[in-house]
């Protein structure tokens, strides 16, 4: 899979492969508003900057950026949108980048004009947002982290699912805000839904959601009687079982 690719995964919303650790980025060219689902980490910003372009958008053009969680990989990138840009993310998630809790974040850019990261909507679990031609629904699914969400189309039945679900229903990290217990509530919840395609913030896409979810949750449970955590957080290189772009 090549770094950095560019795939159009439906129509006008574009999916940016993350380089080294970075999270993918999701970008939706929406009838009123674009929206940037996380941008990655902070040092493949001009990458990001590059790809964009190839899209035929600007870092301005940009309106809403939507992080998944708190993650460094996920939100690094956020300084170079924030003066134009709405940033928003779950609350659970902002209390820790509004007050640069590193430990939770993960996050130090290494900048020597290093800017706080703003995030200017709070989100809940149920608030949408309507770009036109397509409707986003917040789904809040802890278990990554505190601050995890999942973000659903309900009439096109796919699903951005940050690091919560992977292809091939690998157990993702529980990270220090996370739970286990949680985790497998969030995906028995989300499993609810009729849900057709998986974009993960990781490794492959998804086409095979209940299978991948069914997996997850057998993966937690397992892991929760083996009481020892070995967990495989999917790498830009991750080939397990899902479409390979």
């Amino acid at each position: 899979m090549d770094k950095g690719k560019i795939v159009e995964v439906q129509d006008n919303i574009f999916m940016i492969r993350g380089v080294d650790k970075s999270s993918h980025s999701y970008v939706v060219k929406g009838d009123r508003i674009n929206l940037l689902i996380d941008s990655g980490l902070d040092k493949n910003f001009s990458l990001l900057q590059k790809n964009l372009l190839k899209i035929g958008l600007k870092v301005r053009d940009i309106d809403i950026v939507v992080n998944t969680h708190e993650h460094f990989d996920h939100i690094g990138a956020n300084r170079y949108f924030q003066e134009n840009a709405i940033i928003a993310a779950h609350r659970f998630a902002a209390t820790k980048m509004a007050v640069n809790d590193k430990y939770v974040t993960l996050y130090s850019s290494g900048d020597t004009n290093d800017l706080s990261l703003y995030v200017h909507l709070w989100l809940e679990s149920k608030s949408r947002f309507d770009l036109g031609n397509y409707t986003f629904d917040i789904i809040h699914t802890p278990g990554h982290t505190s601050g995890s969400i999942c973000i659903y189309e309900p009439s096109k039945k796919f699903l951005f699912t940050g690091d919560m679900i992977f292809a091939g229903g690998i157990l993702s990290y529980i990270a220090e805000s996370g739970s286990v217990g949680d985790y497998i509530n969030s995906i028995m919840s989300l499993n609810t839904r009729y849900v057709e395609q998986i974009y993960p913030g990781h490794g492959n896409l998804s086409d095979n959601p209940d299978n991948d979810m069914k997996t997850a949750i057998a993966n937690a449970r397992n892991f929760l009687k083996s009481d020892k955590q070995v967990t495989v957080r999917p790498n830009n290189e991750t080939q397990a079982q899902g479409k390979k772009f």
